[in-house]
């Protein structure tokens, strides 16, 4: 049974930092592909990062780029998003997901970790 705990949201000052977690379990973690995204209220989920298998490349969203980094550690089998300068406008839920080498869409989901950031 697969399963993906986020952590390490919550309520920050703008400018502040977060780092998110997610633990993964039930898989070959080293062999999947890692991403974050967020759904602010009101919004559809958007795309935050990602990072392949071998940690040796990484995608952002250009509002995130300069600020976020994504990074994995196989392991402890969790993948982390470093968030520095918060903006207000970075208030969402965030979740971690999980795909195979093999697929192109994730698969594997978290529940979500709420961050807020006050302005």
């Amino acid at each position: 049974q697969v399963q993906l705990v986020e952590s390490g949201g919550g309520l920050v000052q703008a400018g502040g930092s977060l780092r998110l977690s997610c633990a993964a379990s039930g898989l070959t973690f080293s062999t999947y592909y890692w991403g974050w995204f967020r759904q602010a209220p009101g919004k559809e989920r958007e795309f935050v990062a990602a990072i392949t298998w071998s940690g040796s490349s990484t995608s952002y969203t250009d509002s995130v780029k300069g600020r976020f980094t994504i990074s994995r550690n196989n392991a402890k089998n969790t993948v982390y998003l470093q968030m520095n300068s918060l903006k207000p406008e970075d208030t969402a839920v965030y979740y971690c997901a999980g795909r195979s080498a093999y697929v192109t869409s994730y698969n594997y989901w978290g529940q979500g970790t709420q961050v807020t950031v006050s302005s």
